[in-house]
């Protein structure tokens, strides 16, 4: 494996492993999800030129995190599994947990609990929608590649993504 492709997977794992995280709600299943996802870039995809690395990289990641939640669907439906799922520490903050107050830390892991929570309730586009461009930043024309779709598909489903988050956490939501 090439230098270049060792520091692309190393830029990419810890929010590729945030971003399955939020997705499946298990820390176990995300890492397995990310470690998958390389796995397959570095086994299928290496020989691409560098800049499409990315792109490649998030559409697999994408596409095993649907397979792992149709699973799970299929798991409880069968076997009637109606438990509520386990808290999980969803997201460590950007300044990270001991350079926070107690109280702040506590509030953020609620927020983002209940954030992984409504995501996971959504349809698993508008999920993948909401994730690529509110929290990976990626404008509309870059979202559509990455999905496979088109620029009015990515708007059409992050405006009803971010409905249901407005109306979840109200006057407090401002991303």
């Amino acid at each position: 494996m090439s230098s270049q492709l060792d520091a692309f997977l190393a830029e990419v794992e810890i929010r590729a492993f945030r971003l399955a995280e939020l997705r499946l709600g298990d820390t176990d299943q995300a890492h397995d999800a990310v470690q998958d996802a390389m796995f397959r870039l570095v086994r299928k995809y290496a020989h691409k030129p560098e800049a499409e690395w990315r792109p490649l990289f998030f559409r697999i990641l994408g596409n095993r995190i649907l397979d792992m939640q149709r699973a799970a669907t299929l798991r409880r439906w069968l076997f009637l599994d109606n438990a509520d799922p386990e808290r999980s520490d969803l997201i460590a903050t950007t300044a990270g947990p001991s350079a926070q107050e107690p109280e702040q830390r506590a509030k953020d892991e609620d927020f983002w609990w209940v954030f992984g929570q409504v995501l996971r309730d959504m349809p698993p586009r508008q999920q993948e929608t909401v994730v690529y461009r509110l929290l990976e930043g990626m404008d509309v024309a870059e979202t559509a590649r990455h999905m496979g779709c088109s620029p009015g598909s990515v708007k059409t489903q992050y405006a009803r993504g971010m409905a249901r988050l407005r109306t979840r956490f109200g006057d407090r939501w401002d991303p």
